[in-house]
């Protein structure tokens, strides 16, 4: 897999060089994908150890270790594409270009949250950037996406919809009927699976016999592809591939990203259910790490320049942090607001 990084990060310059006629482009567009990864990992971060100050309303379901995949589908979306997202939905709303500070302050339920504190860690979300939101029933955003993409099909835009779940909701009805229905209408649906081997503690293969959830694509004669959800770049390609079918009205694609999430499904739980051993060889794929050496190998960043962007990204996350613990939580009265009856 290294080898095969490699070569894309090589790839990449040499259309980019081809384009545009420059690397410096090119250098900015993957040193944007590096400091993106940053974000999302040390927001990650910062809101766990928020929740053991007792800062943090309710529950919350990390995605360090899976940035990969967020910023890899993002990278290749405008900012009037939509997004659904998922219970696991920070990295994605950081990667569809969401504010640090608006979505600290919403996990902390204050008022100058992206839906004044009334969505919380798990219900994001802002129309301004095409992320209209996430949901914590598995599986549910899947007939949204396809609804989504049947109205962009209806306005004869060039939009698309990337719609993220994991792979325990690729066991669900709506998956099925959501496919089905994107691909019968050819709808601009880019669904990715963000397979990181569990549904909460159940393990993939205790509960399908496929082992690539992207196979199930051929059920709806879509394309389906399973790429490695912890090498930024394969994912940026895959997606790439799946998002010009889309504008070109061909229809969906499934991609599946296997990825593992380094903490238990949600801030409580020990995650003891997974061996030891396999923890340990998924830490050594850390996404970042992997990404900043090949950076790194490729004089595409130099060490300086990675510790650079390091050290802003810690200054942004802690502005973020003072932002929301500073802002006020929402009136009372204002509960019973931006309700329809």
């Amino acid at each position: 897999m290294r080898m095969l990084s490699a070569y894309l990060i090589e790839s990449h310059l040499k259309k980019e060089r081809k384009k545009e006629g420059t690397m410096s482009e090119s250098k900015e567009q993957l040193t944007f994908m590096y400091r993106k990864m940053l974000e999302i990992r040390f927001f990650e971060e910062k809101v766990y150890e928020l929740y053991g100050q007792n800062l943090v309303p309710g529950t919350i379901h990390l995605y360090a270790g899976e940035e990969a995949v967020a910023v890899g589908v993002c990278t290749n979306l405008r900012n009037d594409d939509y997004l659904i997202s998922t219970h696991r939905g920070h990295g994605h709303c950081i990667a569809k270009g969401a504010r640090l500070d608006r979505t600290m302050a919403e996990i902390l339920g204050k008022e100058t949250g992206y839906c004044k504190g009334k969505g919380g860690s798990m219900h994001i979300a802002d129309f301004d950037i095409g992320m209209l939101g996430a949901t914590a029933v598995v599986g549910a955003g899947i007939p949204i996406a396809s609804g989504a993409g049947l109205s962009i099909k209806l306005r004869r835009t060039d939009q698309i919809v990337a719609c993220f779940f994991g792979d325990g909701a690729s066991n669900q009805g709506t998956f099925h009927e959501g496919l089905n229905l994107a691909a019968t209408w050819s709808l601009p649906v880019l669904f990715v699976c963000e397979n990181n081997l569990y549904a909460m503690g159940t393990r993939q293969s205790q509960v399908m016999l496929v082992e690539n959830v992207a196979d199930r694509a051929a059920a709806y004669a879509i394309p389906g592809v399973t790429v490695d959800g912890n090498d930024v770049l394969a994912v940026y390609e895959a997606t790439k591939a799946g998002v010009g079918r889309a504008r070109a009205g061909k229809g969906p694609t499934l991609i599946e990203c296997k990825t593992y999430r380094h903490k238990g499904h949600s801030r409580v739980d020990p995650a003891t259910y997974r061996p030891k051993a396999e923890v340990n060889e998924w830490m050594k794929k850390d996404p970042i790490a992997r990404f900043k050496t090949q950076l790194l190998e490729r004089q595409i960043l130099t060490e300086q320049e990675a510790k650079k962007i390091e050290d802003e990204v810690t200054i942004a996350i802690n502005a973020a942090v003072e932002f929301a613990i500073k802002s006020p939580y929402p009136a009372p009265e204002e509960a019973l607001g931006d309700v329809y009856v």
